[in-house]
C-alpha cells in the first residue's frame, strides 16, 4: 500500500539531531522510510543513529560547528545526495537589549541564519539541479513575535520565516519546496531556562490553549508532512505547531 507521506528511497539531513526536535525528526523521518545524515556540533549522536537503525534505515554522521560558517560549503559537497534538508540547529542568547553584546549577536545569528541560507544554497543547488527536493528551516513564534531579552534570536527567526518565502518563491517551479515550521514553547534544552522559572513557566502554560508545553514529538509529524509527497503544492508557508498559542 502506497502512501503521500512515505519517504523511502530519499535521504534527509537533519542538522542538530543529537537531541530535541532534531532527534525526535530524524527518527520520525526515518520511521517514514527515509535514510538519514545526522548532524551534529560533536560527534555523540550514538542514540540518535541506533533509533534511526531501529527503524531499518541507513544513518551516517555528518560532524561540524555550523558557527564556522566559512567551512559549509566545501563540507556539503562531500555528503551523500541530500533530497530532504531540515534546518534545526540552533542556539539562543538571553540577555537585555541593551546589554546584549555582539559577541552574542553573532554567535546566534551565524549558526540560526547565516548557516540556514548557506546550507540551503548549497544543498538546494542539487536539488534543482535534479528538479526536486524538499527544504524545511525551524523557524518560531518568535518569527511572529518579538520576545523578551533575545533580540538577536528573534531577529534571526524573522529572517528565517523571510528566506523561506524568498526561496520559495525562486524554487517552486524548479520542484523544489521551501517551508518551516515554527514550533511553540517545546521541552527543549533551548527552554530549560523558561522552564526552570516557576513564575515564567506557569505564566507561559497559561497561555498555551493546550495547556501543556509542546514535546518534541508534537513537531515530528509537521516535519514528516513538509519531508513528503503529500506537501507538493505546500511553498513557502510557516507552519505554527504552538498548542494555539498564536490563536491567543
Amino acid at each position: 500500500m502506497t502512501t503521500p507521506f512515505a519517504l523511502h528511497g530519499r535521504t534527509a539531513l537533519v542538522t542538530g539531531a543529537r537531541t530535541g526536535m532534531g532527534r525526535a525528526i530524524a527518527v520520525a523521518l526515518a520511521q517514514a522510510g527515509a535514510d538519514l545524515v545526522l548532524h551534529g556540533r560533536t560527534d555523540d549522536l550514538g542514540d540518535t543513529e541506533k533509533d534511526v537503525r531501529a527503524a531499518g534505515r541507513r544513518s551516517t554522521r555528518w560532524v561540524l560547528d555550523l558557527a564556522d560558517t566559512a567551512v559549509i560549503p566545501d563540507a556539503v559537497a562531500g555528503l551523500p545526495e541530500v533530497d530532504i534538508l531540515v534546518n534545526n540547529a540552533g542556539i539562543i542568547r538571553r540577555a537585555p537589549a541593551a546589554s546584549h553584546s555582539w559577541a552574542d549577536w553573532r554567535a546566534v545569528l551565524d549558526v540560526d541564519l547565516d548557516a540556514v541560507f548557506l546550507l540551503s544554497r548549497a544543498v538546494g543547488a542539487g536539488m534543482l539541479a535534479r528538479g526536486h527536493g524538499k527544504i524545511i528551516s525551524v523557524a518560531s513564534m518568535l518569527s511572529f513575535q518579538g520576545g523578551m531579552r533575545v533580540p538577536g534570536y528573534t531577529a534571526a527567526k524573522h529572517a528565517i520565516a523571510g528566506l523561506t518565502k524568498a526561496l520559495a518563491c525562486e524554487w517552486a517551479a524548479g520542484g523544489v519546496q521551501v517551508n518551516a515550521i515554527a514550533p511553540g514553547y517545546i521541552e527543549t534544552g533551548n527552554t530549560e531556562a523558561l522552564r526552570a522559572d516557576p513564575a515564567r513557566e506557569a505564566e507561559i502554560r497559561a497561555r498555551i490553549p493546550a495547556g501543556r508545553w509542546g514535546r518534541p514529538e508534537d513537531v515530528a509529524g509537521a516535519a514528516v508532512f513538509l519531508a513528503s509527497d503529500a506537501s507538493d503544492y505546500v511553498n513557502g508557508h510557516v507552519l505554527a505547531v504552538d498548542g494555539g498559542w498564536l490563536a491567543r
